[in-house]
């Protein structure tokens, strides 16, 4: 049984969610270290900032399907 902290990320099977933060974490500029270390190797701030922009992100589209 593998434990969270020891997932790697298996780019063949990402949830719609886990494809927006790797999007979200090659805008920032952490992309290479997710794929090296995970999302545990993440700096707090680093996690925040991908976290807000994710929450943004997902609110914008809940009002374009709410406007549709």
């Amino acid at each position: 049984m593998t434990k969270k902290k020891d997932k790697t990320i298996d780019l063949d099977n990402l949830t719609p969610e886990e494809e927006l933060k790797l999007e979200i974490a090659t805008e920032i500029g952490v992309y290479d270290k997710v794929l090296e270390g995970g999302w545990r190797v993440l700096s707090a701030k680093e996690s925040g900032r991908i976290g807000g922009i994710l929450s943004k992100r997902k609110r914008a589209m809940n009002a374009e399907k709410g406007a549709e």
